[in-house]
C-alpha cells in the first residue's frame, strides 16, 4: 500500500478559492440533505500554553469521501514564529479504510473557511453589498476577503486590527485581487459601517457592540470556534437572524455558545443551519433591513470535500510523493 503525501506548498499550488467554494458548497448541500456523518469536534485543551488540539472526522456518504483532520489553535504562536493554526488532513477510502493521502492542511483550513464565509454571504447578504468591514486582519481575514471578492463587487474595505502592521499587510495582500479603497480604522466601531462585516479574532469578550450594527448588515462571525470564545455582544445575536454551520457544534463552540450559556439566547432561537438555506428547506434573508449572522465553527465535511478536490487534482497533475505504508 502507498499513501500520497502532499506538503503545504503542494496544496497551495493546487487549490484555488473558486475550487474551495465549489467543494464547500457540495459539502453543505450533502449536509442539508442529511447525507453526511460528522460528530462534533473533540478537543484537547493545553491550558498552560493557551492552546488546544481538535479532531474532526467526517464522511460524505453520497460522494464516498471520508477523512479526519487534526488542527491546533495556539494564540501565542506568532510570537515564536509559528502560525496560530496548523493542521494535517488524512483522507480515507470509505470502501476499505485504507489511507489515500496525507496533506498539510493549514492553507486548506484557511481557504475552506473563506469559502464557507463566501457561500454564507452569497446566501444571506444583500446582493448590492459593496462595503466590507474586517475586524481582525490575520491569515483568515485575507481568506475571507478573497472568498467575498468572488461574488461581490467590493468598492471599499474597512479594516480594524489591534496591530496597524497587520492591517497594512491585509491591505497590501487585498490589493492583489481587489481594485478598491482600503480604510484603516482606528476603532472597531468604524469598521462596522459596512454592508458585510467579518470578524476573525480569537477574542473571549465581545469586540462588536450591538448598537454599532446598521440595519441590513450581514455578519460572518468566524473567530469563535471553541467554548468561551465570543466576538459579538450577546444582545446582537438575540436581535439578529442567526444561521450556523452545524447546530450540534455551534451551541458548544460557536459564536452562540456564550449567549446560550448566559441564558440570553436559547438554542431554539437559532434560525437555521446554512445548509438548509442552500437546499431550500429554509429561506435566507427575507428583507433589506434584517441583520443576519453566519456563525462559522468549521466543519470536518468542509475539510474532507476540499481535501478530495486537492487529492484528485494532485493525481491528475502528478504532484506529491507516494510513500509506502509497509
Amino acid at each position: 500500500m502507498e499513501v500520497l503525501w502532499l506538503t503545504e506548498e503542494d496544496v497551495k499550488s493546487l487549490l484555488t478559492m473558486d475550487e474551495a467554494i465549489a467543494a464547500v458548497e457540495k459539502a453543505f448541500y450533502d449536509h442539508g440533505m442529511g447525507r453526511t456523518q460528522m460528530p462534533p469536534k473533540s478537543y484537547l485543551y493545553f491550558s498552560k500554553y493557551d492552546g488546544d488540539l481538535r479532531s474532526m472526522p467526517a464522511y460524505l456518504e453520497g460522494r464516498d469521501m471520508a477523512g479526519v483532520k487534526i488542527v491546533n489553535v495556539h494564540a501565542a504562536n506568532p510570537k515564536i514564529g509559528l502560525p496560530t493554526v496548523m493542521a494535517l488532513l488524512t483522507l480515507i477510502s470509505a470502501k476499505n479504510g485504507a489511507p489515500l493521502a496525507i496533506m498539510g492542511a493549514t492553507f486548506l483550513t484557511a481557504m475552506r473557511t473563506g469559502a464557507a464565509g463566501a457561500l454564507a454571504a452569497k446566501l444571506l447578504a444583500r446582493q448590492d453589498s459593496r462595503v466590507v468591514g474586517m475586524i481582525g486582519a490575520g491569515v483568515q481575514a485575507k481568506a475571507q476577503l478573497l472568498g467575498l471578492s468572488r461574488h461581490f463587487k467590493i468598492k471599499q474595505v474597512n479594516v480594524f486590527d489591534a496591530s496597524q502592521e497587520r492591517s497594512r499587510s491585509l491591505e497590501k495582500d487585498g490589493k492583489e485581487f481587489l481594485n478598491c479603497e482600503f480604510m484603516i480604522s482606528a476603532k472597531p466601531q468604524e469598521a462596522c459601517e459596512c454592508d458585510i462585516l467579518v470578524t476573525t479574532t480569537p477574542s473571549r469578550r465581545p469586540v462588536v457592540k450591538d448598537s454599532w450594527i446598521l440595519p441590513g448588515t450581514h455578519i460572518n462571525a468566524i473567530g469563535a470556534d471553541a467554548k468561551g470564545k465570543q466576538e459579538l455582544q450577546s444582545s446582537l445575536t438575540k436581535r439578529a437572524k442567526v444561521f450556523v454551520d452545524d447546530l450540534a457544534q455551534a451551541v458548544h463552540s460557536g459564536e452562540v455558545n456564550v449567549p446560550i450559556s448566559e441564558g440570553v439566547l436559547l438554542p431554539e432561537d437559532i434560525y437555521a443551519q446554512i445548509s438548509w438555506v442552500l437546499v431550500g428547506k429554509k429561506p435566507g434573508r427575507e428583507n433589506e433591513t434584517e441583520i443576519t449572522i453566519f456563525d462559522s465553527t468549521g466543519l470536518g465535511i468542509q475539510d474532507v470535500a476540499t481535501g478530495f478536490a486537492v487529492y484528485e487534482k494532485a493525481l491528475q497533475n502528478k504532484r506529491g510523493r507516494k510513500l509506502p505504508l509497509a
